[in-house]
């Protein structure tokens, strides 16, 4: 039997505060928590903040250093005025994980059921976790989708990756490869394909071993739309500056291409986009997401970012975040940069310090989960596909639909590798959303 979690609140402020917080108490009791005074060893910290008061800023530090010195691994977390007012201040102070302004602060325990499932092991930006488990050109990573590798290498020179030094120059499988590994896979019962390369936008480019280009990735994209026996396509992850309209609008009338971009930006600001040599400014890649969102309103956007890049000050720090925050985009896989050798930035001036660095992450990490969740809500009431997964996960069933929303049901295994049509219901205690059958 699993001992029940222990949760402590502090309140700052005025009454309206303290009846908030008593209702934030009630949710966390449902949710199975026992309430403890602050003084006393909890898993979660939560407290009510207040903007009138003066020294707001420096009360809270006090009593952020109260919650870490009772137990220094729980979760803290920062709701109410002050939240909603500098959300950006709090999430800087140390040792704070969420901060949840004026309309989330009542869902806190979504919020914490959602980020205590998620597994934050750092990865490093650009390093493809597919590229060591191809055999011959696609995986079959479960019996519901295959990884189809279509590019490899890369001929970016951006100053953090060493993913030219390791797989060196970009070149691609040739159509007529790509199609047969494509109907091969589709005649495994396989409903979905995940298109995996190291750069994938710049396919084409090496097809005959040489830099001859015949295709484009267009090409691909369109070929491949025609594949029978596919029920769905998706690209995994494509440069900004690759993704062309052309491309944005085949997905959006195409049979099996589902609604989902991943794109990495690395950084919302462009002194930084320049240091880094990516090939795009930020104004490029808000272009690429009102593009998408035009002609796809309810398409999942997914974006890589690094943080703690040499030279990334706090404010231009501040820059990506209020960038990423005002974007329209469903969430962010945050990368803490890490020095690599052979790479030019390792040798840049500027060097952020690791706690600076694990701040930040958790900054965006927090603003991942907020942008998830907010996506989520959009698409309540929707009706759309799901693709049901094959595993068993504590009595329920997993899947995803087409734009990339996390659903589950009772386990049943009838539904495994099945497509079915749903209308999306509520969201779950654990942030993955409950659905209707419609078929």
């Amino acid at each position: 039997m699993n001992a029940r979690k222990k949760v402590a609140f502090y309140t700052l402020g005025c009454k309206l505060n303290f009846s908030e917080t008593s209702t934030i108490a009630r949710n966390f009791n449902d949710e199975g928590f026992d309430r403890v005074e602050f003084k006393e060893k909890a898993d979660i910290y939560v407290i009510n903040t207040c903007s009138v008061t003066e020294n707001a800023d420096k009360r809270f530090k006090t009593i952020v250093k109260q919650a870490q010195k009772a137990n220094a691994d729980a979760f803290v977390a920062a709701v109410g005025c002050y939240a909603q007012l500098k959300p950006e201040e709090l999430a800087e102070v140390d040792g704070v994980d969420l901060v949840l302004g004026a309309t989330e602060k009542f869902k806190i325990t979504d919020y914490i059921n959602d980020l205590s499932k998620n597994d934050f092991g750092e990865v490093h930006s650009c390093e493809i976790e597919e590229a060591d488990f191809y055999v011959g050109s696609y995986s079959i990573g479960d019996r519901t989708r295959a990884f189809l590798k279509v590019q490899d290498g890369c001929d970016y020179k951006c100053t953090y990756c060493t993913i030219p030094l390791a797989r060196g120059i970009s070149r691609s499988d040739t159509m007529r490869n790509v199609l047969n590994n494509a109907k091969e896979i589709s005649q495994k019962g396989i409903k979905e394909i995940v298109l995996t390369g190291v750069n994938i936008g710049d396919y084409g480019k090496g097809e005959f071993g040489n830099k001859k280009h015949e295709h484009t990735f267009l090409d691909l994209v369109s070929k491949l739309d025609k594949v029978e026996g596919i029920e769905r396509l998706r690209i995994s992850s494509i440069e900004p500056n690759l993704l062309k309209n052309e491309t944005i609008d085949l997905v959006s009338k195409s049979r099996a291409f589902v609604p989902h971009f991943h794109i990495p930006l690395q950084s919302g600001s462009n002194v930084l986009l320049k240091k880094m040599k990516r090939r795009y400014m930020s104004e490029l890649y808000t272009d690429r997401v009102s593009k998408i969102k035009e002609v796809m309103p309810h398409a999942c956007i997914g974006v890589d970012v690094i943080v703690g890049f040499p030279g990334e000050t706090d404010d231009l720090f501040l820059d990506t975040y209020n960038y990423l925050s005002e974007l329209d985009i469903s969430y962010l896989h945050v990368f803490t940069y890490s020095e690599r050798d052979n790479t030019e930035a390792a040798n840049y001036e500027g060097v952020v310090p690791k706690n600076i660095r694990a701040k930040r992450s958790k900054m965006l990490r927090g603003l991942s989960v907020k942008k998830r969740r907010a996506f989520y809500e959009s698409q309540l009431g929707t009706e759309s596909t799901v693709l049901f997964e094959g595993e068993n996960k504590e009595g329920y069933i997993h899947g995803f639909t087409e734009n990339y929303v996390k659903v589950k049901a009772p386990w049943n295994p009838e539904l495994v590798n099945t497509i079915h049509k749903i209308k999306l219901t509520k969201i779950d205690d654990d942030g993955l959303v409950r659905f209707d059958f419609k078929n």
